[in-house]
């Protein structure tokens, strides 16, 4: 009888996602694994190819070749960010998990800082960029700006929520099932659960190779998501809390158009029949606004609720390689 060895957990898994990458990928490798050796852990490298059209496939089919310890998925297509993350994290078997990017913006060297920062008992350390060395205009302000706003609704207490480059226990992170664009507000959605976080400094590096993929485009979707993390983590199990105040706003707003219509035909002679059009136009945009906000956050539950039941997946893989077989 053939006997089947037990696969042995790796104590970290190292999770990067790519997206035409190529002048990266083979740097960022060497370095990655430079810094891990010397931490006399078991570890694993999980790259992500998330659609890239240049060679980033063929550089890491050349670096599975020679490393055990080297996996990575191949996308059908390109998924964006937070879906090649979620691939990554359900692959992972490592006890923490620590992803980053792949335009070397972050340095391998902080994992360690990471690493240290866990032993006190945290359950997620985040990454601080805290001297930003990127773009004004496009990145530095806008994240400033995200940043205060998800710290003031999630009351988290961190200053980078936008960084990939973060530490999670295996546990917590497999419970957070990501959608849309949410894997930078990860603290903010585990909040709910009661876990520690924290973060600790990391360098910020300029890109000096690839094209950047961020720009003033993503803030429209940035702000949409601040809102769908706000109400996930305030409103998820009491909607009636939230719509309530709502529907008394907009009420409110209501009853006091009708009341001034109401006191200008008693007592100043108003025409109602002159204000008809006003008042239901006020009434229209009134309902339709609800109508609007409330069907955009429904949507949001109905499709949490849809990925939860039906164990769906916002990527599809081509291909895993792997050296162990996860089976």
């Amino acid at each position: 009888m053939e006997r089947i060895q037990k696969k042995s957990s790796p104590d970290i898994s190292i999770i990067v996602p790519f997206y035409n990458e190529q002048e990266n990928i083979k740097e960022l490798y060497d370095r990655l694994t430079q810094v891990l050796k010397k931490l006399n852990l078991k570890y694993e490298l999980i790259f992500i190819d998330d659609g890239s059209t240049d060679n980033t496939y063929q550089l890491l089919t050349e670096i599975f070749l020679k490393d055990k310890k080297f996996k990575f998925i191949n996308l059908r297509k390109n998924f964006g960010q937070t879906a090649a993350l979620s691939a990554g994290f359900d692959l992972a078997q490592g006890e923490i998990i620590i992803s980053m990017d792949g335009d070397l913006q972050h340095d391998p060297a902080d994992i360690p800082k990471l690493l240290d920062k866990m032993k006190e008992g945290y359950d997620i350390v985040s990454g601080w960029r805290k001297n930003r060395v990127d773009n004004l205009i496009f990145r530095r302000f806008p994240s400033m700006v995200a940043n205060r706003i998800m710290k003031s609704l999630s009351g988290v207490n961190i200053h980078d929520f936008g960084t990939t480059f973060k530490a999670y226990k295996r546990e917590v992170i497999k419970d957070i099932h990501l959608y849309g664009e949410l894997h930078r507000f990860i603290p903010a959605l585990a909040s709910r659960t009661g876990v520690r976080i924290t973060e600790v400094p990391i360098k910020n590096i300029v890109r000096h190779k690839g094209k950047s993929k961020y720009g003033l485009s993503r803030v429209r979707r940035v702000i949409f998501d601040l809102l769908t993390v706000k109400f996930i983590i305030s409103f998820i199990d009491r909607p009636l809390q939230f719509f309530g105040l709502i529907g008394l706003g907009f009420g409110t707003i209501g009853f006091i158009i009708a009341l001034i219509l109401t006191v200008g035909f008693y007592f100043f002679g108003l025409s109602i029949i002159e204000n008809l059009g006003n008042l239901i136009l006020s009434i229209f945009l009134m309902i339709l606004g609800v109508q609007f906000i409330m069907s955009g956050l429904l949507a949001e539950v109905i499709s949490r609720v849809y990925f939860k039941t039906h164990n769906a997946k916002i990527y599809s893989i081509k291909e895993v390689k792997s050296h162990i077989d996860e089976t």
